[in-house]
């Protein structure tokens, strides 16, 4: 059941490869709301998380090296209050997902940051921007975060 300030008990993140938006969404959603909601994430494929994103979330204080990609064929969809989905790809696979369960869907589109050509630096700028729009619509969906801030 979603708590007064719509932080749901538990939480999933989907993309199209669980590399890249999704486990950066799940590593935030977890240094924001730390034990109040449980949460992962999930791609339509599993791939290893993107070494921009370890960078981008080090920035952070944020460890994400032992990040192990999921689909969703290895998590239960009711186990789920709500699926955040960041791709077309991930949205469309999770309505198909959810379908009999009392699962909700919000798509939060967010443009993949890996698609983002050019030297080293412009690439990470890529990255560190997905990682603030992720962390303002987090605050801005669920509220202020009940522990340490990112």
């Amino acid at each position: 059941m979603a708590a007064a300030n719509g932080l749901p008990s538990s939480l999933l993140f989907a993309c199209s490869e669980n590399s890249v938006r999704s486990p950066m969404a799940e590593a935030l959603a977890r240094r924001l709301y730390g034990q109040s909601v449980y949460v992962e994430s999930v791609g339509v494929r599993a791939r290893e998380v993107d070494g921009f994103v370890v960078t981008a979330l080090d920035e952070l204080g944020i460890d994400v090296h032992r990040h192990h990609a999921q689909t969703f064929e290895d998590v239960d969809p009711a186990s789920f209050e709500l699926i955040v989905t960041l791709s077309p790809e991930a949205h469309h696979r999770a309505l198909e997902f959810t379908r009999g369960t009392a699962a909700e869907v919000e798509y939060w589109p967010l443009p993949d940051p890996s698609a983002v050509e050019g030297p080293r630096e412009v690439q990470l700028q890529a990255f560190r921007e997905a990682r603030d729009l992720i962390l303002n619509r987090l605050k801005a969906r669920f509220g202020s975060p009940s522990g340490p801030s990112p």
